[in-house]
């Protein structure tokens, strides 16, 4: 394992060096990064004076933070998360847009999907252009809604906990309403439909809060009732086995759940406690450009050519199951035929997908991940596990982040000997 590492670093390392070829980087480890190769291919068979070639890394954070002490091997062109880029823009290491924008002009807000835009904005300045949005979506089995006699749910595209809990005692055995994938992220969803937040007035991370804990006790209710996936099954594989209406996972599950032979499903917004209010947690894949000394003028305008060709031609990203940040695709009619284009198709639904950039998210989500379902079904108490994730993310803010430090002092190191 040490020496497959030390490998990888230095292939990732190497591929930097190629003057007229920009490096890309990626975390698309999954199918998604077959759709991005084939895309880059598109883009090479048109001839570019600087082709691209495409790097996916299954550890794409400590890569970069290797190559950024080492000033050495920084690829061209990044697609990093938009939870990254608050604290990627505070220490430095991103290069703005500005220069890239100005060289294809349809590089602009109006043409991109607004909560995928402004994931790149910090302090006013644009450090991405986007790719995609994509997170939390909610499938259901539509034989089995017609079965229980509960299709009326979905009239209204939301469906409510109180409208799950009428079927408390009605479900057959081995059946449920709902699994627990990606608790956490429906965590998440439900906190905005709370208007709660996970950033304090100060800054600091917020999670042992009232509307938190609001959270937990709806969430809690459906367990209670008997209506969610037991703790510790694969509530994924249920679904798909047909046994559970709802399942709470990704828009890129769409994929998989086509595979099923037999399973007849459609796709809707992520639960909420109220008819009037939802929220679906979403994330984004934004291009970023690292700060790199090595990076040309002439190759930086091969990288606005490029990014203007995924703006225009993206429509196969929808085919790995990603709502695509670009308005010529999501306006085109052929996108109809994709089930996520659900989640764009009028102005509501765009404005449910909730993309959270506070710096210290990441810290926030790997606790939910971390306790979420102990509380959730009941194996921790509600005051103890708010009070245990909350300690977790103070914990690991003061303990901050030494990868990314490390990488900012070199980068400040690097250009006071510029």
């Amino acid at each position: 394992m040490i020496t497959f590492v030390i490998m990888t670093v230095f292939l990732l390392a190497g591929c930097g060096s190629d003057e007229n070829v920009i490096e890309f980087w990626t975390p698309l480890t999954g199918e998604d990064g077959a759709y991005m190769d084939q895309l880059v291919e598109d883009y090479n068979a048109t001839d570019p004076e600087y082709p691209v070639n495409h790097v996916i890394t299954s550890d794409l954070y400590t890569q970069i933070y290797t190559v950024l002490q080492s000033a050495s091997g920084i690829p061209d062109l990044t697609l990093i998360h938009a939870d990254r880029v608050p604290s990627f823009a505070k220490n430095d290491l991103l290069v703005p847009m500005d220069n890239v924008m100005s060289l294809q002009t349809e590089l602009k807000e109006d043409n991109y999907l607004p909560e995928a835009w402004n994931a790149g904005i910090v302090d006013g300045t644009q450090y991405t252009i986007p790719l995609d949005i994509h997170g939390s979506a909610m499938y259901y089995n539509i034989d089995l809604m017609e079965e229980y006699g509960v299709t009326h749910w979905l009239d209204d595209d939301i469906v409510t906990i109180d409208e799950m809990l009428e079927l408390e005692g009605k479900m057959a055995e081995g059946q449920y309403v709902v699994n627990d994938a990606l608790l956490g992220w429906v965590a998440l969803a439900q906190l905005q439909n709370y208007g709660g937040d996970i950033e304090g007035s100060n800054g600091e991370p917020t999670v042992n809060t009232p509307e938190m804990r609001s959270v937990i006790e709806d969430l809690r209710s459906i367990n209670d009732a008997g209506l969610m996936t037991p703790f510790g099954e694969d509530g994924y594989l249920m679904f798909q086995s047909g046994n559970v209406l709802f399942s709470t996972d990704g828009t890129w599950s769409r994929l998989a759940h086509e595979q099923v032979e037999g399973l007849n499903f459609g796709i809707t917004n992520v639960y909420s406690h109220s008819a009037d209010i939802f929220h679906n947690r979403s994330s984004a894949h934004l291009f970023s450009m690292l700060r790199n000394e090595e990076r040309t003028a002439e190759k930086e305008a091969g990288i606005a050519d490029f990014l203007e060709f995924m703006r225009e031609n993206s429509i196969d990203w929808a085919e790995a199951g990603q709502i695509v940040a670009s308005r010529e695709v999501v306006e085109a009619d052929d996108y109809d035929q994709f089930m996520q284009s659900f989640y764009t198709k009028n102005e509501k639904e765009e404005d449910s997908l909730f993309i959270y950039t506070y710096e210290h998210y990441p810290y926030v989500a790997e606790a939910l991940d971390d306790y979420i379902a102990d509380i959730v079904h009941g194996e921790m108490d509600i005051d103890e596990g708010l009070e245990e994730m909350q300690r977790f993310v103070d914990d690991r803010v003061a303990e901050g982040d030494a990868e990314l430090e490390d990488a900012a002092d070199a980068v400040e190191d690097f250009d006071d000997e510029q």
